[in-house]
């Protein structure tokens, strides 16, 4: 691609109530030892989440569907504005730059979706293109910033913004039972944006009238060069978002095996992304990998090769965060980008990983 779309801007946000895995142990009384150790043993030391009402006698509530799908709502509107507004800040924008929105989530259901609620609520203009990506899971993010990287390089000069919004808090049952507790040791909340744009000129967003006086944009980031998919159609069942008839609602399960099965297909989904780009493993200098869970990223390092380094802020996310489903890969891309370490000429890869069973990928280069 001659003039590729490159990121302009990031922008983050998690709720305002976080817990430590001790906290959340103690707040649902959890006793048997064997899930205990599963909250313990993660690699997670704190997740945003909002949890249901207290009662009187100090335990917490049960949230029907409805409760669920209402805090789903909420709070994605309220982590997705904030995310928005410090994305456009990096980028030096304003909500009248804005000519694409798109929205992804998989903890809840909408119509019409986040992309409407979020032009009406932030006033973006009325004809601005949008789409919203539901219910594809973890890997989500990298799907929705292919359809973003493509409108951005058929509009240049205009400003193309994602944000993924996971209120994972909406998407949890209590019931004490190992499969609903391995989930709930692992997801947090949280909301990630990300601005596109391909050059035009000075490579800024196009003029959008008298806007006024905007912020100072970061340094340039990465250029969008190549995307790659991998679905793994024999663990389709894996990875699951659906009905629960026993409890009235969705939940998610998570096949123990699902750590091994994504990284015994990083090698053969990594080669395709390289392939017909003249590059090898040893030209990637930065990864960008969705933070999965512990398995799940010792299982990506085994089988690609990667160092601990190699990784550093997957595993920071997930200390700090847990696993914030389709956006936590632009977490850990916002903490490279501050860091600094990134020269131009360099190449990274960006990886998400989730239901379908599904890989990822793409390549970027500064």
């Amino acid at each position: 691609m001659e003039n590729p779309p490159k990121i302009a801007g990031v922008g983050t946000s998690v709720p305002k109530t976080s817990y430590t895995q001790q906290e959340m142990i103690d707040e649902f009384g959890i006793t048997d030892p064997r899930i205990r150790s599963v909250f313990l043993n993660g690699a997670i030391e704190r997740r945003g989440l909002s949890l249901p009402p207290l009662l009187p006698d100090g335990t917490r509530a049960e949230e029907t569907q409805g409760d669920l799908l209402r805090k789903h709502t909420r709070n994605g509107l309220a982590m997705a504005r904030e995310a928005i507004e410090a994305c456009l800040k990096d980028a030096g924008a304003t909500l009248a730059d804005v000519r694409y929105l798109c929205c992804v989530t998989t903890t809840g259901l909408l119509t019409p979706g986040f992309s409407a609620l979020l032009i009406k609520e932030l006033g973006i203009d009325v004809h601005c293109s949008r789409l919203d990506v539901v219910g594809m899971g973890c890997n989500a993010g990298l799907n929705a910033l292919t359809a973003v990287s493509g409108w951005a390089n058929a509009h240049p000069g205009e400003l193309a913004l994602m944000v993924c919004i996971e209120a994972c808090s909406a998407a949890y049952v209590f019931d004490g039972t190992m499969r609903s507790s391995v989930v709930n040791s692992l997801f947090g909340d949280g909301s990630a944006a990300l601005a596109v744009i391909s050059q035009d000129g000075e490579g800024r967003p196009a003029p959008a009238g008298d806007r006024g006086p905007v912020e100072e944009p970061a340094p340039p980031g990465p250029a969008l060069l190549k995307f790659s998919s991998c679905i793994i159609p024999d663990a389709v069942g894996a990875m699951r978002y659906d009905w629960d008839d026993s409890h009235g609602k969705f939940s998610f399960y998570l096949d123990p095996e699902v750590p091994y099965v994504v990284g015994a297909h990083a090698e053969k989904a990594l080669d395709k992304l390289l392939t017909g780009t003249g590059l090898s493993r040893s030209d990637i200098s930065h990864w960008v990998i969705h933070s999965g869970g512990k398995k799940v990223i010792d299982s990506v390092r085994a089988n690609l090769g990667l160092s601990r380094h190699d990784v550093r802020h997957t595993t920071g996310v997930l200390r700090d965060h847990g696993n914030m489903s389709s956006g936590s890969f632009l977490f850990s891309y916002e903490r490279l980008r501050d860091e600094g370490v990134a020269t131009p000429g360099e190449y990274g890869v960006f990886m998400t990983m989730g239901p379908g069973s599904t890989i990822e990928m793409a390549l970027v280069s500064w």
